[in-house]
């Protein structure tokens, strides 16, 4: 692929973030496709962090493989990440920090020293600006134009002129000084991409694509890898005539959300594994009063707290089977930022439309790294109407039957206050018009029944979300060696790990599950009988998208790639498992 990578690293506190943030807006402000992924710990201070910015005019979808760029702060960066430099790379350090051992640089690397303290301090005795003067120097050596690294300082610091004035003159010191004593990386390119991206992070894309959806109500608890779903939406309330409550905990915030929807407006709450694990009780009383109700799921490593800023897709099963009995659910795993914004839009529709919980299961990786997409696969002026408007009965009607047995399970919905139309909601299974059946009723031969029929009703919506939902399909070409098949934030690298396989003469195609539940599981299992040679790709230990499918279809995926050490998946590691597969190399 033609594309160039800066990763820099440090201790948490370094403003690492920051740097890595700033060039993917440069790239993606010069019609660049980026992403960046944010590598981070559990402090505030102190360990290592790390950020990589990959940038290409080519469409791309994950952090990639190897940088060649390397902004290092500290020594342990070198340590750690000298090895991933390609042919060609450069390490950017500061010698009155520390020096680079020849032995550290790897073969067709290059070590530049950039004196970033020193050029810092003829702007202030503090190092604050040594940032800056290690990005002027970094844009140099990627091709950057130092005025597009200008404009992006001047957004970055509009309201602070002096701060400002301080940033640019540091900045272009650095510039300066590796314009004087270094050539430019091997992998610099011309700044000369297509239209300006939108660049944002899938948590961001949740927010904006809820908004988009008519959302009126965001109840959360803050919980990494979801808590910016809510410092979004917060930054944007009045905006959008959005309510946005920080609830005491995860009970509160799942039932708050539940009546908020249940008195008529568009409602969420977001968190991850373990809020998750708190909110399975109000998960099955908004299945029982069928009350619509989205919910963002935001996996992160587990167990129990697990690996708090560490990415995985191990919360499947658990959101398959949250609460007790059975009733209609739906899960959505986008695999990527404008997938995130548009199964936002249709988990506000399922949810409205089939009366019933959706859930949207995201995790660290997609929830917080930044992609750059175009403009147009964000429809931002799609706003569905409300699909549960029930007129007023005529004057002296009665009746009115909130849970009403149809075919296709989905009752006329009232909302409180509607004259008329009074009901009863209750946590308990109910008859028609909403009367209890658990208490004296229990047992009794014609609420046994009544029973059975509510079971049966409310199960029978399944059926129309399977029917009203798009099947997967295939990606790439059709008479492939391999078929991979994955959901969520694996689309990501498998996509580009695609790529690179189809340059090297190896055809194959993905078969990316976006619903995993209710799951097409005919449609599925017409792809894999005609696949010559599978691959399951999950970040779990028990591929349980797989467990799913079998169960499903009773068809076994007997090669796995299963990656659960809290990283993110890489291309080279897709690659190298289907050459393995193929019986290109050895295991």
């Amino acid at each position: 692929m033609k594309d160039i990578s800066l990763r820099v690293g440090g201790a948490a506190g370094d403003g690492i973030a920051s740097v890595g943030e700033s060039f993917c807006r440069i790239f993606s402000r010069n019609g660049f496709y980026v992403f960046g992924h944010n590598g981070y710990q559990s402090v505030i201070r102190g360990g290592h962090v790390w950020f990589q910015a990959r940038a290409s005019p080519e469409r791309i979808w994950s952090q990639g493989d190897g940088c060649d760029l390397l902004y290092a702060l500290d020594r342990q960066t070198v340590d750690v990440h000298a090895p991933a430099l390609r042919q060609g790379g450069i390490i950017v350090f500061d010698p009155e920090k520390f020096q680079v051992p020849p032995e550290k640089v790897p073969a067709g690397v290059r070590a530049f020293p950039v004196p970033t303290l020193e050029l810092a301090r003829k702007f202030s005795p503090q190092s604050i600006l040594q940032n800056a003067v290690g990005m002027g120097a970094c844009a140099f050596l990627a091709g950057v134009p130092f005025a597009t690294l200008e404009n992006v300082l001047g957004d970055q610091f509009r309201k602070k002129k002096d701060v400002l004035e301080q940033n640019l003159g540091a900045a272009k010191l650095g510039y300066e000084h590796a314009q004087a004593h270094g050539a430019a990386s091997d992998k610099a390119m011309p700044m000369k991409g297509g239209a300006p991206k939108l660049l944002l992070t899938g948590n961001q894309a949740i927010a904006l694509g809820a908004a988009s959806a008519g959302l009126k109500f965001l109840a959360q608890y803050p919980m990494t890898p979801a808590t910016s779903v809510m410092h979004w939406l917060a930054a944007h309330a009045t905006q959008f005539d959005i309510v946005v409550k920080q609830a005491e905990d995860e009970l509160a915030a799942i039932n708050m959300a539940i009546g908020a929807s249940y008195a008529g407006v568009r409602a969420m709450t977001a968190t991850s594994g373990g809020g998750f694990s708190l909110m399975v009780e109000g998960l099955g009383l908004a299945g029982m009063t069928e009350t619509p109700l989205v919910v963002v799921e935001a996996q992160r490593s587990g167990p129990s707290t697990g690996l708090p800023t560490k990415t995985e897709q191990g919360d499947l099963n658990m959101m398959l089977g949250a609460s007790q009995g059975d009733f209609p659910r739906v899960i959505l795993a986008p695999g990527g930022a404008a997938e995130a914004f548009r199964s936002t839009v249709r988990a506000f529709e399922l949810a409205e439309e089939f009366q019933t919980p959706v859930l949207l299961a995201s995790d660290l990786y997609l929830s917080e790294d930044l992609h750059a997409v175009d403009r147009e696969e964000l429809p931002l002026d799609h706003v569905p109407a409300s699909l549960f408007a029930v007129p007023d009965p005529p004057s002296g009607s009665n009746g009115y039957k909130r849970y009403l047995l149809t075919p296709s399970g989905v009752s006329p919905r009232a909302i409180p206050g509607q004259k008329g139309l009074n009901f009863i909601a209750s946590s308990d299974e109910h008859d028609e018009a909403g009367h209890l059946i658990s208490d004296i009723y229990a047992g009794i031969p014609m609420f046994v029944e009544v029973r059975r029929k509510m079971m049966e009703k409310r199960m029978r919506k399944l059926g129309g979300i399977l029917r009203t939902t798009e099947p997967p399909k295939l990606e790439g070409p059709a008479n492939a060696e391999v078929t991979l098949v994955g959901w969520g934030s694996t689309a990501l690298p498998v996509r580009d790990a695609m790529a690179i396989l189809s340059s090297r003469g190896v055809a194959v195609n993905y078969l990316h599950v976006r619903q995993p539940f209710p799951l097409h599981a005919e449609a599925i299992a017409q792809v894999l009988r005609l696949a010559k040679r599978t691959l399951l790709v999950e970040q779990n230990y028990t591929g349980q998208l797989g467990r799913l499918i079998r169960a499903e279809t009773g068809i076994d995926l007997p090669h796995k790639l299963l990656h659960y050490d809290g990283e993110p998946l890489y291309p080279w590691q897709v690659v190298g498992k289907v050459l393995e597969v193929t019986g290109r190399v050895a295991s």
